[in-house]
C-alpha cells in the first residue's frame, strides 16, 4: 500500500504538472521559449559562424550586444578582411558600419531578407530579429518528437502590418525546458525556405541552453550555416548610448 501511494503522489506531480503546461497560449509558450535566449535587460555574447559550402568553408567569430527588444549591436572580430564590420538595429532601422570603405550604410528594409555576410541567414535573423512574440500570430497546431523530445508544434502566422520577411513559421517548442529545438521558414507562397536545428545544450551565462544553431537551406545540398555560441552574459548593465552610429567605429 505504500508504494501504491507513493506511486499515486508522484503519479499525481506529473500530471499535475502536465496539466499547467497544457493551460500556456501559444503565445506564452513562444514568450517562454524567447526569454531563454535573452536577458530580462541585456545580453552578450560570443559566437562562431561557419559558413559550409561542397567546396569550401568560412569561418567568423562575432561578438554581439543586446538590450531590451530595440537595441543591438554586432561587431565581426574575424577574419581580418571582415574584422571591424559593425552592424547597429535601433528602433527597428539597421546601420552598417564598413571599415573597408568608413562609411555607414543605412540598410532598406527591402534589404532583410538578404543573406548576412554570405550566410544562410537573413539580415533579419541576425541584425533586425523580427519580434515572433510582437509581430506574429502564434497557434498550436500539435506536438511532435524533435530529437527524442515531444515538443509543441506552433505555427507562427505575419500580423497584417508587421514588417516580416517570412510567410511563415513552424517553431518545435520542447514542453520541458521549453527550447527552440526546430523551426522552420516559409515564403510568402508557403514554401519551405529554411530549416533550423538547435543542439548541443550547455550551461552558458548560468543558463542551461542550446549552444549550437543549424540553418539549413532545403533547396540547395551540402549549404548549411552552424552558429556556434562560446559565451554568453545576461543582463549585465549596458548604457543605452553605447548603441549608436558613432558608437560603431569606436568597437573593437
Amino acid at each position: 500500500m505504500k508504494k501504491i501511494l507513493v506511486y499515486l503522489f508522484f503519479a499525481g506531480i506529473h500530471v499535475g504538472h502536465a496539466s499547467a503546461q497544457e493551460k500556456l497560449t501559444a503565445k506564452e509558450i513562444i514568450q517562454k521559449s524567447d526569454q531563454i535566449m535573452k536577458g530580462i535587460e541585456t545580453t552578450k555574447a560570443s559566437l562562431i559562424i561557419k559558413t559550409v559550402r561542397p567546396k569550401w568553408t568560412k569561418e567568423m567569430q562575432l561578438k554581439t550586444w543586446a538590450k531590451g527588444t530595440e537595441l543591438s549591436m554586432i561587431l565581426v572580430t574575424s577574419p581580418v578582411k571582415d574584422k571591424g564590420t559593425v552592424f547597429l538595429m535601433k528602433d527597428k532601422e539597421v546601420w552598417n558600419w564598413m571599415p573597408s570603405i568608413e562609411r555607414i550604410i543605412k540598410m532598406p528594409p527591402s534589404m532583410m531578407m538578404q543573406n548576412w555576410m554570405g550566410t544562410d541567414f537573413t539580415n533579419d535573423d541576425l541584425v533586425k530579429e523580427s519580434s515572433i512574440v510582437e509581430d506574429y500570430h502564434q497557434k498550436v497546431i500539435g506536438e511532435k518528437m524533435v530529437n527524442g523530445q515531444l515538443c509543441y508544434q506552433i505555427e507562427l502566422i505575419p500580423k497584417e502590418d508587421a514588417a516580416v520577411v517570412w510567410g511563415k513559421i513552424v517553431s518545435y517548442i520542447d514542453k520541458v525546458n521549453f527550447f527552440q529545438l526546430k523551426a522552420e521558414f516559409y515564403d510568402e507562397d508557403e514554401e519551405l525556405v529554411n530549416l533550423m536545428e538547435a543542439s548541443d545544450i550547455k550551461v552558458l551565462g548560468g543558463r542551461k541552453l542550446p549552444s549550437k544553431l543549424e540553418m539549413i537551406p532545403v533547396d540547395k545540398e551540402g549549404h548549411k550555416t552552424v552558429m556556434i555560441y562560446t559565451d554568453i552574459t545576461f543582463n549585465e548593465p549596458i548604457q543605452a548610448g553605447f548603441f549608436s552610429t558613432q558608437n560603431m567605429k569606436k568597437l573593437k
